[in-house]
């Protein structure tokens, strides 16, 4: 039996999404973060050394990295769906158009949300005195490098999505599922931005789907940043 080690609150919730929709029977495996660190818990490290998520196993098989498991799992479940049939020698244009996707969602896309996020929590956790000048260290990061960089790949996004709704070709894909995460981590700079219409209609056309539902009963309520 294939199992997920679903973290709460991670990007595991993906993997669950892309079982659903390949309608592959798997079980829920669950793990916590610490409340106060908001890390995994040791008991992850017994499944994969690193002990992050998302982790599956699938017979003897321990797959880390999501990209990694997607490609997997559409390779040996997905029967043509999800995903442009994997080819003897050279890929397809449109398979390698797929798995840039794929991988660029992890590669690219999260790093600068990821810094956003570290630069924006900064002056809380520093000590009170030094306070102000952190914020205004992190104010200039945010502002020099992290923003400019965030409004790249957005602008990028939307212009890909203007072609046909979806990042890998004009079908839904496995591609859609992985760059579903950046997009909802990145939805609250979307807002009511009248140059991001594809975006905001993407996320509204991913959260219609039932399996993206059912994923949520099975994985349970993330927060996306």
């Amino acid at each position: 039996m294939l199992i997920v080690h679903h973290l709460n609150n991670s990007r595991s919730q993906r993997v669950l999404w892309l079982l659903e929709e390949l309608g592959v029977p798997y079980e829920v495996k669950r793990y916590e973060r610490n409340t106060q660190t908001m890390l995994a818990p040791p008991e992850l490290k017994h499944v994969h050394p690193l002990g992050k998520s998302p982790v599956i196993t699938d017979d003897k098989a321990i797959l880390a990295e999501t990209g990694l498991i997607c490609e997997y799992l559409c390779d040996r479940y997905g029967q043509g769906r999800l995903a442009p049939t994997k080819s003897v020698g050279v890929d397809s244009s449109e398979r390698l158009r797929w798995l840039y996707w794929l991988h660029y969602a992890e590669g690219s896309a999260m790093p600068p949300l990821l810094l956003g996020l570290v630069f924006g929590a900064m002056p809380q956790r520093a000590p009170v005195l030094m306070r102000p000048l952190v914020k205004a260290i992190a104010q200039r990061a945010q502002d020099g490098f992290v923003r400019p960089q965030i409004k790249l790949h957005l602008d990028y996004w939307e212009a890909e999505l203007a072609e046909s709704g979806w990042f890998a070709g004009a079908q839904f894909s496995a591609a859609d599922v992985m760059m579903s995460f950046p997009v909802e981590a990145a939805a609250t700079r979307v807002g009511d931005d009248p140059d991001r219409t594809n975006l905001k209609a993407f996320l509204e056309r991913i959260h219609a789907r039932p399996a993206y539902k059912r994923a949520l009963e099975r994985g349970g309520p993330y927060a996306y940043a």
